[in-house]
């Protein structure tokens, strides 16, 4: 294959001036090498309203299949790489992300570094991990399916009105665990540990480490703590007939369904993982401490005559 024959992926937001000149500069770069810099359609349309040489790069879906793209390249933060996941997510391309923004913690590099992972694209000279995914389905009260869709980092069961609670019951592998009312239920996956799990009290997980987690929100019960189960069990989260308000299922923040009372919403893991590029093999550890910007001063480090490890 030529690099003529090789789609790239570009994936920005046009709301600000640096990521518009960054999406520029990967589009030059890509297309001195030969690549074919791909964008979508509203992406294109956005950028080009700031930056009109780029009105003529090819459209996803119009121009290039999905199927035919190789790797996105995304410029932004944690939820632009969501939202770029969620435009390759029936091909098999990896996403790269560049932060642009603050933590953008499922970034592998900074800004700084760009032009240099532009040319290990074009190389490629980069490793891919997968990451779990969630399958999501919602059923009404008759138990018919009504709703589908998929999650990188969590599924999330909310109360769709601030002075309502929800009365829910959790099942785990079709058996009733508790009843309890809450604002709501996280289930997460080890990618979205740090994420909305971590700010309602969940535990972070090692992407090494294949489980899922749930973590009620303001749960009104003296059982109701969070729990990882592991990748093949099945979770589901059932609005009882009693609750007094609706509810509304939201995937990585970005897609939605609402939640009658009597709904049920069943999660377990996605026979399609989702694929990260990475640049740099480095320690989960160091990219916590990096990116929360944690205290290690005094650190004395390993013994060097036990294997560097205790």
């Amino acid at each position: 294959m030529t690099n003529a024959d090789r789609s790239i992926l570009v994936v920005a937001h046009a709301g600000r001036a640096d990521t518009v000149h960054a999406a520029s500069r990967v589009i030059s770069a890509l297309r001195e090498a030969g690549a074919r810099p791909v964008l979508a359609a509203d992406d294109r349309a956005d950028l080009a309203a700031v930056e009109p040489a780029l009105a003529d790069v090819a459209v996803l879906v119009d121009d290039v299949p999905v199927d035919e793209i190789e790797l996105a390249i995304v410029l932004g933060g944690d939820g632009t790489i969501l939202r770029a996941a969620e435009l390759v997510r029936e091909g098999t391309a990896p996403v790269l992300g560049i932060n642009m923004g603050h933590v953008g913690f499922l970034a592998e590099i900074e800004r700084d570094d760009m032009d240099d992972a532009v040319h290990r694209v074009i190389a490629r000279d980069y490793s891919v991990e997968d990451r779990m995914a969630l399958h999501v389905r919602v059923k009404d009260a008759d138990d018919q399916a009504v709703y589908e869709t998929w999650a990188l980092n969590e599924a999330t069961v909310e109360k769709a009105s601030r002075e309502r609670m929800l009365e829910v019951v959790i099942e785990v592998d079709g058996r009733p665990l508790s009843t309890f009312g809450c604002d709501g239920v996280v289930v997460s996956t080890p990618t979205g540990s740090t994420a909305y799990n971590f700010s309602a009290g969940g535990p972070v997980i090692w992407p090494t480490v294949e489980a899922i987690a749930v973590v009620p929100l303001s749960a009104h019960a003296l059982f109701a703590k969070p729990l990882v189960v592991g990748p093949d069990h099945a979770v589901a989260i059932e609005l009882l007939e009693r609750t007094n308000g609706t509810g509304i299922l939201w995937c990585d923040g970005r897609r939605s369904h609402d939640l009658p009372a009597g709904a049920r919403v069943s999660v377990r893991r996605s026979t399609r993982p989702v694929r990260l590029a990475r640049l740099h093999p480095a320690a989960f550890t160091d990219r916590l401490v990096r990116k929360f910007r944690l205290p290690v001063e005094g650190w004395r480090g390993p013994s060097s005559t036990n294997g560097g490890v205790a």
